[in-house]
Formats: C-alpha cells, structure tokens, sequence
C-alpha cells in the first residue's frame, strides 16, 4: 500500500463509522496563544473541550498536521538519528465530543490494526495507566488481544496533557513488537514496552479527556468526556509497507533520491544516513510550517524555524552541498504531499523563495563566523590560552550556525579544548528565555468568576445589519482590569481577520459600562468593558451600540485591503499573496509575499489601481457558501486561517474574491480616498505597506497641498519647479561645504608644524594636546595620521567640539606601540569615561565620543596620568 492508500483508508474507516472528515488546521496556530506550533490533532478541537466552543458534529476523523520541537516531545538535535523521530509528521486522530467513550474507542482501534490492515495480533500491546481498570478490563472484554500483552504504567508514560495546563486525562498505548533485530541496544536494562528500546514502538495513543489541569497544577472533571486519538502516521506506513525506517517508506524515499542527485553519494552508506534523514525531515517541517503563515526570524516560532533551516544546511555541509539547496527539495516535498495538502502546492512559489533567501543569508553567516572562529583562536594563543571558551561555543552555535562537533573539530586541529560545562550553561539560559518567550499572554488567562444570568445561546453577531441593539446579558465577570459581559446578541464585531474589536457602550438598569474591545473566546464574544467594580446588574435587558465612527472608517480600510491585494497582484504578480493584516479606524496595514523592494512608479501605479476602483463606486457582493465551492470559485483565503464548512465571501466586480467575515463598506465609493503612507520590508519575503482612507486621507493631501505652498513660498518658485529648485541648493550646499573642507584641510596641514611647538614631554614622551573648532571627526583622523607618521616617539589627543558633539582621537606613533606597549584604543577609552562617553580603535589610532564637555579638562588630566604611568 502507498503513504496515500493508507490515508485515505484511515479516514474512510472512521467516515463509515459516522466520523465528520475535518481538514488539518494550520501548523501556525491562529487563535491558541500558548503554542509555538500546532503539535497535535486535538488543538484544532480544545475550545470543545473546554466547552468554550462547539461543533455540528460529536464524531470527528483527520490527518492533522504537527509540528514537536521541543518540550518533552522531543529533542531537536536527535531528530534525523533515529528511524522514528520527526519535527514534522501526520497525526491520524479520530474523536469523540461528549459521545462514545472508552469501549468504542478500543472497539475501533483494535478493529482498524487487526482486521483491515491485519497487524498481528501476538505481536501488539496496550499500555493503560496504572489506576485506570476500566480500560484494562475493556481491552480483556472488547478485544482478543493476549491479557498478558495488557501493561499498566504510571503518569509518565499512560497520562496525557497537551501542556501544563489544559485538558488531559488518562490514556491507552498501542505498541507493535517489530522483533528482536530492531534491539538497538540504546536502553537500560532489558528491551521491552516504554524501555526506550526501537523495537517496541508506540503506534497508536488513545486518550480519554475527563480533566482540565489549572495553572496550580490541580485537576479539575470536564462537563463531558471525550476521546482523542493519535496514531503516528509515518511510523503506521513504515510498519504496514514493512520497512525497517520511517525514512524507506514513499513518504521521504522520493526526497532522498533527489538529495542523492546533489551529492552523487549513495544513501546507503550508514554513515551517510543521518544527514540524509535530517534534511529530508527538516525540508518537510519547513514546507509545511512556511505554507501556513510562518516565517524564519530571530524569536519565536520564527527563531525555530531559522533554526532548523540552519541545521539542515549544516548537514548539507557534511555532504559537501555548499550552494543553496534546500528550496530545491520542495517540489518534491509537493509532488509526495499535495494531494492531501493543497495548500503547500498554492504556495510552492512563496515557500521556495523564503528557504533560498535564508538559505544565501546562512551561507553569508557562516562564512562570517569562521572569520570570528579564527579571530577568537588567534587572541587565545597570543594570551597562551588552550581552552576555547564556552561562551564563544555557544555564540557560534547561536549566532552562526556552528554545530559543536564542528567547533570541537576546528578546536582540536589548533590544539585547543573547549568549555562544554560554559556551553551548557549558556544553553541553559537560552532554554528559560524560550520557555519564558513561549507563555503568551492573553486577555483570558486567569481563573474568572462568571455570573451567568441567562441559559442557552449566546454571542450571535447581528453588526453586518444593526449597530445598536436592544438585547440581553447572557454572563458577566468583573476583575481588575476588565468587567467582560457576554450578550445573546451582539453588534460588537469581535477581532479577528486582522480587523481589531469593536468599542462603544453597554447601558442598562443604573449603568452604563464603556466597550474598550471585544475579542472571541470560543463560540463567546467577550465584550472588555472598562472595570467596575461594583457592577452588578438588577436588569440582564441592556442596550449595546457600536461606536459607529469608527466602525464606518474601519470597514472603509478593510474593503481597501482587499482592492490593495488585488492591485499588488496585479502589478507585481501572482506570487503576492496575504501574509498578515491589521484594520483600524485610523489605518490599515498589509503585509504580504514578495522578494523586492517596490519601486516608487510601482507604488503610483498601485494607489492609481485602488482609488480607480474606489472612484467606479463598485458594489460589494456578499454571499455565504460552502468552503470548497467559494475555493473553486477563486476566493482567496488567509495564510494560515481555518474556515468553518460555511464560509462569507466579499466579492469586488471581477476585480477581487476574498474570503472575510470582516465588516465593508456598501460600495467602493464610500472609502473616498486611497493613500500608501509607508513601505519597507519585515522579514526574508515578506513586505509591509500601511495606508490611509476617508477622512485621515483626505487630511493628509490637504496637509501636503499646504506644506507644498509653503515651500514654494519660501523658495519663491512654483510648485512644479520645486524639486528641481531643491536639488539645485542641495547641489550648491554640497559644493560650499566641499571648498570649506579643502581649505580646512589645507590650514590644518599647514599648521602642523605649529602644534608640534606646543608638545610637552611626560615620561620621556612627546605629548600633544590640541582643541579645534567646526571640525569633523575624518579631518581629524587625517590630521592625527600626519602627526604620527612624521613624529616619532610621539602620544597625541585631538579634541572638538561641533554643535554639542564632543569628538575626542589618539594616535600613537609605532616606536611607542612596540617599545612601550602604549595603544591608543585603550588611552581613548579610560580618557572618554571621564566626560561621560566611551570609544575604541587600532594601537596606533582610536576615536571616542563624549557627553560632559565640562568634564573635558579632568580628561586631559587623565590623558597626562595614563602616559607618565605608561
């Protein structure tokens, strides 16, 4: 059977089971706060859990794409030396909201292993935690599996949690004994079930959510129980095609074969094999993760990513691969996933092009950190030092990219040893810094005292039509920072998509609560009102109205980013797609997918596009209708988004199709006017515009009509001539300022003979101390070169002053370098402390900077003690 085969089997068994197939949610979390990356199928399904959230279906079946590169799940630096192990894989998982439980949980399991793809049963195990006997007692009754094959373990191994809070409960393992020529040996004691032996792998994990653990560590019994399953799929293809490695099955073998085709080595040679397995497994997670909306960078999951991106070109290194190759391996990546992963075909342009830009950037970076490498090396021998600093290690790792072998490797050939215990600690304090990163935080976290008032539905959003509403209080919870209410229905539109939270006012019975943002909770709209302590309504019958000002000039910035997509695509092509937004009455920002800087002739040509379209008064078509068929219709969607089976659809004439629950305008004509403010890169492939509309629009053409006038005023030319008029006082400017550097050039060359009548001898030494006026810190290099190069035995300081600015050089003639171990870097640092600055250079020459020009003369007192104590 093929990886596909095995899928689509998976997902046919629990679909004839009445299992609702749910696509895979994005490796990029959209709404979950405390994940760098989606690590497992449930995450999609938590709001559930926590009956925050619900679903039009209680039985639900996928291929949920994860992402484990850290944590307990697994260690980055292995991954790629075992056959299993992987930063990114497929997690099949069937689920139970509140429906069956245990007994069908196991029915089905053992039914999908054992009868369809006819596992044997002699050679399966079921682990059950060790206090759950009802689990132990349903694999006995539900199943003919050997009662002596039923194992219980304690919490380490047989209870689940997603994190330190959240839900959890117990589980069930299902292990296959693959035989004793898997025993590789790397555990303690004897090869069984959880000893850490490759011969027994866990296939199968059933969890049984009954809990919810608090951020104190106690467990608290959800509404309702459910089950979450996750059988590792990789691991599933490479038992059911009977291979030996997750990395022989179709799933990687067509990416090592490509990998191969760079090399010309042969990837069954074992000691080739690790980086083979690292870049194949490492290509795949960046693939995915890139696809839904992630980008490398220097924090975060950004950080991860750059990472692991590093650590593949590294092992591309060991197989002598020396150019950009990574992005290469994409298409294949495509060719085995795209089927069942549409969305990494849609993007193949985009991701190709982030890998290859960070692909050239590390080359450039690890070119650079052999340079540091050698420089660090070199200041050890001089200082006769043999052991290479553990802060160094972990900077070259860190910063460079170096793996420690390698430094070790380098480090060995120059006779040197290297600080593993510095290192580590090093390591260490970049773990609390990333675990630390990691807890995001959020408006909701902390245990609330709801007040429910009202049973039954709530939240529903009614702000498309209505922005002032009678209706009615469902709960509320009052704290310190906010008193949040939740109402049956609401014109509040709740962030999302990029449009930020509704303000305005909740009024009722004695009170009126002022709405300072509203954001979504689950299937809740949580209205964040400012705190009032003392709210405590006699009435849930309440009146809510939207700020409408506002909502009126957000909705003109939203339907602008829809025309500004569409107009980028148009200009600078297909590739551009939606990388991330931000809606507000005030502004609107856009960022988005391409590789160069806009052009300014682009940029005209784009605004020209948008107010085109604003000034046709197009109308907006809004429509609600099926993900997949508003997706063959050619609706665009959100990178990294997930989109309910029902979506809403905003349609522009034939100009643009987006998928957008936002709120718009009735027609283009009512955004007014359209303005790029602002353009610059953020990341590696992804650029930012920000833009104006309406009324701050039309402000700021006025406001540039006025200044405009005003400079052709003062210029007293017209505004047409006014660049031209500009350029030429520039030029001008330019031309004065280039004589007065020639002329102050020439008198300080002709006065050097002067100042040298003006030397004092300290120690035997030559000093000169001179002040100069309107000069700038390259004439005064220059003018120090010349004193030392036509002085001998010679320590010279030149100080000026220049609009507050106190610049401060030292030079030092050679004599006095090598006979007396005077250095100007280190005079000018101790002389520049003393007026409140600080600086550095070469032995012979070195400048500094200075705050306290009335500390200048206790500088030059320092300056006199340093040489007479040299």
């Amino acid at each position: 059977m093929t990886s596909k085969e095995i899928r689509q089997q998976f997902i046919d068994f629990f679909k004839n089971k009445q299992h609702t197939f749910v696509p895979s949610s994005p490796v990029v979390p959209q709404d979950d706060p405390t994940l760098l990356f989606t690590n497992a199928g449930m995450n999609q399904f938590k709001d559930v859990f926590l009956e925050k959230g619900t679903r039009s279906y209680n039985r639900a079946v996928n291929s949920q794409k994860c992402i484990r590169v850290s944590g307990k799940h697994n260690d980055l630096e292995e991954v790629g030396h075992d056959t299993y192990h992987h930063t990114f894989f497929e997690m099949l998982g069937n689920w139970s909201f509140g429906d069956y439980y245990k007994k069908e949980a196991i029915q089905f399991a053992w039914e999908l292993l054992t009868d369809v793809w006819k596992l044997p049963k002699n050679k399966l195990y079921a682990t059950v935690y060790t206090t759950d006997d009802e689990a132990a007692e349903l694999w006995e009754s539900e199943t003919d599996i050997h009662p002596k094959n039923i194992l219980r373990f304690g919490e380490e191994d047989n209870f689940w949690e997603m994190g330190a809070t959240g839900p959890c409960g117990p589980c069930s393992e299902i292990h296959i004994d693959l035989g004793p020529e898997y025993d590789d040996g790397n555990h303690d004691g004897d090869c069984f079930v959880n000893s850490g032996c490759a011969r027994y792998i866990e296939i199968w994990n059933l969890v049984f959510i009954q809990y919810y653990r608090d951020e104190d560590g106690k467990l608290h019994n959800l509404p309702k129980k459910h089950v979450d399953t996750g059988a590792g799929f990789e691991r599933l293809v490479a038992i059911l095609q009977n291979k030996a490695s997750n990395y022989a099955t179709d799933l990687f073998t067509p990416v090592i074969d490509h990998i191969q085709q760079f090399t010309q080595l042969v990837y069954g040679e074992k000691i080739n094999q690790p980086p083979f397995h690292v870049i194949a497994d490492h290509v795949r997670m960046l693939t995915f993760s890139i696809a839904d909306g992630g980008l490398p960078s220097n924090d975060g999951r950004g950080y991860v990513m750059r990472r692991i991106l590093r650590r593949a070109a590294r092992y591309g290194r060991k197989l002598d691969i020396l150019e950009p190759f990574i992005y290469k391996l994409v298409s294949t990546v495509i060719d085995v996933m795209g089927d069942a992963f549409p969305e990494i075909r849609e993007r193949q342009d985009h991701i190709e092009a982030v890998i290859k830009s960070e692909e050239e950037h590390f080359n450039r970076t690890l070119d650079r950190g052999l340079e540091i490498f050698d420089k660090i090396t070199n200041e050890l021998k001089n200082e006769r030092k043999i052991v290479f600093p553990g802060t160094e290690v972990f900077k070259l790792y860190d910063t460079y990219g170096f793996p420690t072998d390698l430094t070790r490797i380098m480090a060995e050939e120059e006779g040197m040893e290297l600080d593993m215990k510095g290192f580590e600690e090093e390591m260490e304090a970049q773990r609390q810094r990333a675990r630390a990163a990691a807890k995001f935080d959020s408006k909701f976290s902390g245990d609330l005292n709801w007040i429910t008032l009202n049973e039954g539905s709530d939240s529903r959003f009614v702000g498309y039509e209505d922005l002032a509403i009678e209706t009615h209080i469902m709960s509320y919870a009052v704290s310190e920072d906010y008193t949040r209410i939740v109402l049956k229905e609401t014109p509040f539109y709740a962030e999302s998509g990029g449009q930020i939270g509704d303000q305005g006012m909740i009024s009722g019975d004695g009170f009126e609560l002022q709405v300072k943002d509203t954001q979504k909770e689950g299937d809740h709209i949580i209205h964040l009102c400012k705190p009032a302590n003392d709210f405590k309504p006699v009435s849930d019958k309440v009146v809510a109205e939207v700020v409408s000002y506002n909502r009126m000039n957000t909705a003109k910035n939203h339907t602008a980013t829809h025309l500004l997509h569409a107009a980028l695509r148009n200009v600078l092509g297909e590739h551009v797609t939606q990388a991330g937004s931000l809606v507000e009455p005030d502004r609107l920002r856009f960022d988005f997918t391409h590789f160069e800087k806009i052009t300014d002739e682009q940029i005209i040509n784009i605004e020209s596009i948008v107010n085109q379209k604003i000034q046709q008064n197009i109308s907006l078509e809004v429509a609600q209708q099926k993900f997949d068929e508003a997706k063959k219709r050619g609706a665009m969607a959100l990178f990294g988004e997930k989109y309910s089976e029902v979506v809403r659809t905003i349609q522009i004439a034939d100009f643009s199709l987006e998928l957008c629950g936002g709120t718009h305008v009735r027609s283009t004509g009512e955004i007014g006017l359209f303005i790029i403010t602002y353009e610059s890169s953020i990341a590696s492939g992804v650029r930012r515009i920000e833009a104006i509309t309406g009324p701050r629009a039309l402000d700021y053409a006025q406001n540039a009509k006025q200044t405009l006038q005003q400079l052709s005023h003062i210029l007293n030319t017209g505004e047409e001539a006014l660049v031209q008029k500009t350029n030429q006082i520039l030029a001008d400017k330019k031309k004065i300022e280039k004589e007065l550097q020639r002329k102050t050039k020439q008198e300080l060359n002709s006065n050097i003979t002067d100042l040298l009548q003006n030397t004092e001898t300290i120690n035997g030494i030559d000093v000169l101390i001179h002040r100069l006026e309107e000069v700038d810190m390259d004439q005064m290099k220059e003018l120090g070169d010349k004193i030392r190069e036509q002085n001998k035995n010679t320590a010279a300081l030149l100080i000026s002053e220049n609009a507050g600015k106190i610049t401060l050089v030292c030079v030092v003639s050679d004599d006095l370098i090598k006979n007396k171990q005077i250095k100007a870097g280190e005079l000018i640092n101790e002389v520049a402390k003393v007026a409140g600055g600080g600086g550095g250079g070469r032995p012979h020459l070195a400048t500094a900077g200075a705050k306290n020009s009335s500390k200048l003369d206790e500088s030059i007192v320092k300056f006199k003690s340093l040489i007479n104590s040299a």
